[in-house]
């Protein structure tokens, strides 16, 4: 019986190793493409790519791992945008705290909308968030540190550490290239750490979790913050590299814009809202000087996706036959 296990483990053990093998080759040439980026296409264009991937796989980390839909994310991406370029460009704050200040704020916001969202399911769970996110984006049109509808302008990127100097593009590229590649290092730890596995069984069958002792609410509101706080990373980092934070950030298209970039890059998958966001964002960059509307062409590739792409783009090639030959699996 032991030989039968052993024999039976082998393909799962070479499956294993060949995934981990495959998964190294691609981090080294992601990450060394990404270096040399900025020798081939425009910084700028860039760093908002990057801002968008780590917001999309915030997001993706409370739809795709614990099942929860929020639709008031641009709550956490947005107020942390305010909260960042108030600090920097009134309080003098550098770079770095004002964006910690963003991810403070974010997270306590998403505290908030959390312990009221958690208590429903479902689309009920949708439309609280949604009502939640549209309070906050009028109490931004009110409030007098966001400037109205003006937004806060000329925010400045000051210096980092207080030697390393931000206005250039280069240094703030590899600077928010390091920002972003420390987000996705603890989002990959949070997923796979005994706090993911159980907010994955619970996305699976939240009865079950719970008649196993687990206090579900909380490990949802822990999940929510964690989300809500990477958001707001995304959102203070966005604020530093262009200099400004507006209603569009807080809005509800805002929400609307990240729940397609998830979903066209596939939920549940690590690098599937990355590669949605990097769609979505080249699309508007090249789309936006062109007599085509930017709005309608992004419907027509989401109408497609989830006609042709069920489980999105990525999410399709780990269930096709050469994702499953180079050892990936599709795990939703």
């Amino acid at each position: 019986m032991s030989e039968m296990t052993q024999t039976a483990a082998k393909p799962r053990i070479e499956r294993s190793a060949t995934a981990s093998r495959t998964y190294a080759i691609f981090l080294i040439i992601g990450l060394v493409a990404l270096i040399l980026a900025p020798m081939f296409f425009y910084p700028i264009f860039l760093m908002k790519l990057l801002c968008f991937a780590l917001f999309a796989c915030a997001f993706n980390l409370l739809l795709g791992y614990t099942g929860l839909l929020s639709f008031g994310h641009a709550t956490f991406f947005g107020g942390a945008a305010y909260f960042t370029a108030h600090v920097v460009k009134e309080w003098g704050f550098p770079p770095e705290l004002g964006i910690l200040t963003g991810v403070v704020g974010a997270a306590l916001l998403g505290l908030i909308m959390g312990f009221f969202a958690i208590r429903r399911q479902g689309i009920y769970f949708a439309m609280i968030t949604l009502a939640l996110s549209q309070m906050f984006f009028f109490f931004c049109l009110q409030a007098k540190f966001t400037e109205g509808e003006d937004g806060i302008q000329s925010v400045p990127r000051g210096h980092l550490f207080g030697f390393i100097d931000l206005s250039g593009s280069t240094n703030m590229y590899y600077f928010v290239l390091a920002v972003f590649l420390i987000g996705m290092v603890i989002i990959w730890r949070f997923i796979n750490s005994p706090f993911g596995m159980i907010l994955r069984s619970i996305r699976e069958n939240e009865p079950r979790a719970i008649s196993l002792g687990y206090s579900v609410a909380r490990y949802k509101l822990g999940a929510f913050v964690m989300s809500a706080a990477l958001a707001g990373l995304a959102g203070g980092l966005k604020a530093l590299v262009f200099q400004f934070a507006t209603l569009t950030d807080v809005a509800w298209q805002m929400s609307g814009e990240v729940i397609l970039m998830t979903l066209l890059g596939g939920i549940g998958t690590l690098i599937g809202p990355i590669f949605g966001a990097g769609l979505v964002v080249t699309l508007q960059n090249y789309l936006a000087t062109s007599q085509f509307p930017v709005t309608i062409v992004t419907g027509v590739i989401f109408m497609v996706c989830v006609l042709v792409f069920r489980r999105g783009i990525i999410g399709e090639f780990y269930a096709s036959r050469l994702g499953r030959k180079l050892g990936f699996e599709h795990r939703r």
